[in-house]
């Protein structure tokens, strides 16, 4: 930029000042009807992140990753793919069997769901663990709560299309429970189905909601849950909040650009991911059973249920809580209470400290416990519903809600260690 004086010449440079370079080209055309430069500069390199993120602080990026992959393999499914009793799930055989590598964008797309499920549920973990949820970030926990309910609804329905015998029977199971609302359950259910069965106007909204009302949904959310990190800033392992210290140059003490520093550390864990994520795509796509069961490679049948109904692994926690309890009514309502719970976590919580680092041993204990009964709820939820699996699942399902519904008396009387006015951080 060159500055003018009154009468319209170049205004002299200070003393020791250098002369900026006009850009030119394409870069300078670009920059000046979408300000790409401007944007790195305030978004990246002028986003200041703390300098002690360690392994845990993948998961956001790589999920952003996930989500990108899903929709272009999903976009690419779409163009072969027919919603219809009749046709769904033979158009998804012809993928598989005709399409030129058909076969792997399915494969990517299903492994790809359990992917996102499995870096989102550590993505929640870390929050756990830090703290991520508490003030000033309330509204950004939020948002992301937000868009794993988005996730939850776009992976059933995309669940229900292939149309197998295991989609067909845990879509009667998943819509029937939306008829344990009283007053309006039934006419819920039947609108949800579109029809008086799980059939062709069934498919149909499936698809819709699936590849074009609930991805902007989602796109939306994650725009969302971006610009509240954008304003409030990254939590870090210590729970600091680097804003508070600055250099002279007005810059957080603690902190470092995100870019190049970050973008450079994302990459290697995104590299990381995409060999083992390759590693099952080529060699245990299927992963015996728990990413795509066999029940699924049959055609739907109203007249032969499977062995044994479970959905996929990612909602089996929820699932054993649902069959812990003899009332349909009653297990679906925990079964909700499950999930919304994480919601109010930031009030729950009413520790002076944000990290587990500088909490005590009984939040610690708590957070493990509940990490037990999450896995421990999941497997059950793949068992049958008898004996001793239920009388388990009713015990982890306890621990399960006791670590949120204990929360303000448990983080109250815990001890904590000091709170270092700084940001531990190692070079290496």
């Amino acid at each position: 930029m060159v500055v003018k004086t009154a009468t319209g010449a170049p205004a002299p440079l200070p003393a020791g000042a250098a002369a900026v370079p006009a850009k030119k080209g394409f870069r300078a055309w670009l920059n000046k009807r979408l300000p790409v430069d401007e944007f790195i500069d305030s978004q990246l390199i002028g986003y200041y992140a703390p300098k002690n993120f360690n392994i845990w602080y993948f998961f956001g990026s790589l999920a952003m990753v996930v989500l990108v992959l899903q929709l272009a393999t999903g976009i690419f499914l779409t163009m072969f793919y027919k919603p219809g009793e009749a046709t769904s799930f033979d158009s998804v055989e012809y993928i598989m069997r005709e399409v030129d590598y058909g076969w792997l964008i399915r494969y990517l797309h299903s492994t790809g769901a359990s992917a996102f499920f499995i870096v989102v549920y550590l993505h929640m973990f870390r929050a756990l663990l830090y703290g991520s949820y508490k003030a000033p970030r309330e509204l950004l926990w939020l948002f992301g709560m937000l868009v794993y309910l988005a996730l939850m609804a776009e992976a059933f329905m995309g669940y229900v299309l292939p149309w197998g015998n295991m989609s067909f029977w845990g879509a009667q199971v998943i819509v029937n429970l939306f008829g344990t609302i009283p007053g309006i359950g039934p006419v819920l259910v039947e609108w949800i189905r579109g029809d008086y069965g799980i059939a062709d106007a069934t498919l149909s909204r499936f698809f819709a909601l699936h590849v074009a009302l609930l991805p902007l949904a989602l796109l939306l959310l994650v725009l969302l849950h971006l610009v509240a990190l954008r304003q409030t800033g990254s939590n870090n392992p210590d729970g600091i909040e680097i804003k508070d210290k600055l250099g002279a140059d007005g810059k957080p003490l603690d902190g470092i650009p995100f870019h190049p520093y970050y973008t450079v550390k994302d990459f290697v864990g995104i590299g990381v991911f995409f060999v083992l994520f390759a590693i099952v795509v080529f060699f245990v796509p299927t992963l015996g059973g728990l990413f795509l069961e066999s029940a699924n490679f049959e055609l739907a049948n109203p007249m032969s249920t499977p062995e044994h109904i479970a959905p996929v692994w990612y909602f089996t926690p929820y699932y054993a809580i649902l069959r812990a309890v003899p009332s349909q009514r009653m297990g679906a309502l925990l079964m909700l209470l499950a999930v919304v719970s994480f919601l109010f976590l930031p009030w729950l919580d009413r520790s002076p400290v944000k990290s587990m680092r500088y909490r005590g041993w009984i939040s610690r204990s708590a957070l493990v416990s509940f990490a037990v009964s999450f896995v421990a709820l999941g497997y059950l939820g793949l068992q049958p519903a008898e004996g001793l699996y239920v009388v388990l699942a009713r015990i982890f399902a306890v621990i399960y809600f006791a670590f949120f519904w204990l929360m303000p008396f448990y983080t109250r009387i815990d001890p904590v260690k000091p709170v270092p006015e700084r940001v531990v951080y190692h070079a290496h």
